[in-house]
């Protein structure tokens, strides 16, 4: 199964770069790339799962509606995308629900960074997807993770895919930076060794963001905006080919665990 996610928050990233980016033009364009990942979804029938914070989510209400109206699953990326309490677990989820009257069982923490696995499981979450299971410079290092689901108490963990050699990172920076041929072959050998692909995008990376104020490497912005439209497009569509099936972290954990 390929498992696609969307962590859909406020485009604050320039923020880390010391660049000015206004509060409207973080959820404008976080809005404008959410509409276009739909639209490509939509095209190829592909289910997904969007972890949202409460911040995009309050100010989106109709692109959240439409992506459960089609078929998609909404999870928590917590309260906002830059500032995190413990509380946000649980409130987060629970205003999501309150929101969209949906059953909200994931979670995805801001940056993957690190949350205390007992406050996780008290928030009422039965799986958590917030870990990278490779080595990041100045990131994080997780390479004595496993790269595999596995069970912490009651909350499943689903880590990002990584490569089943050398655990290189099938993330969003890979996916822009690599030549596509290369991630799609990195793609193939993970899904013929653990039967499933995890990977995660964000929507302002379909958005144009190559904006001067924003002060963002350009790592960070190669082929966004209509390139990573067409590039998305093309991936989805070459799996589709494969015969492989598009499902979201719901279906996936009842999979796994029946």
């Amino acid at each position: 199964m390929v498992l696609l996610s969307f962590d859909i928050e406020e485009f604050d990233m320039p923020f880390e770069y010391q660049g000015k980016i206004s509060f409207e033009d973080q959820i404008s364009i976080s809005q404008i790339g959410l509409e276009r990942i739909l639209n490509i979804l939509k095209k190829h029938n592909a289910k997904a799962t969007f972890f949202s914070t409460v911040v995009f989510a309050e100010n989106s209400k109709s692109l959240i509606q439409r992506l459960l109206n089609e078929g998609h699953e909404l999870a928590s990326h917590t309260w906002f995308h830059s500032e995190f309490e413990v509380q946000h677990l649980k409130e987060s989820r629970e205003r999501l629900q309150e929101l969209f009257s949906t059953n909200v069982t994931g979670l995805r923490m801001p940056r993957m960074m690190a949350v205390d696995k007992k406050e996780v499981e008290k928030a009422g979450y039965s799986y958590n997807s917030s870990v990278n299971p490779t080595f990041l410079p100045g990131r994080y290092n997780n390479l004595k993770v496993s790269r595999t689901y596995f069970k912490e108490e009651t909350v499943t963990q689903i880590p990002a895919s990584v490569s089943p050699n050398f655990r290189i990172p099938l993330f969003w920076l890979s996916f822009h930076n690599f030549p596509l041929s290369f991630y799609k072959k990195l793609a193939l050998d993970t899904l013929k060794k653990d039967n499933y692909l995890n990977i995660y995008f964000h929507p302002w990376e379909f958005a144009e963001i190559k904006n001067p104020e924003f002060k963002l490497p350009g790592f960070t912005v190669k082929n966004t905006g209509n390139e990573m439209v067409e590039r998305f497009d093309n991936f989805v569509g070459w799996l589709k080919s494969k015969n492989y099936k598009f499902g979201t972290f719901q279906e996936f954990q009842k999979q796994i665990e029946s």
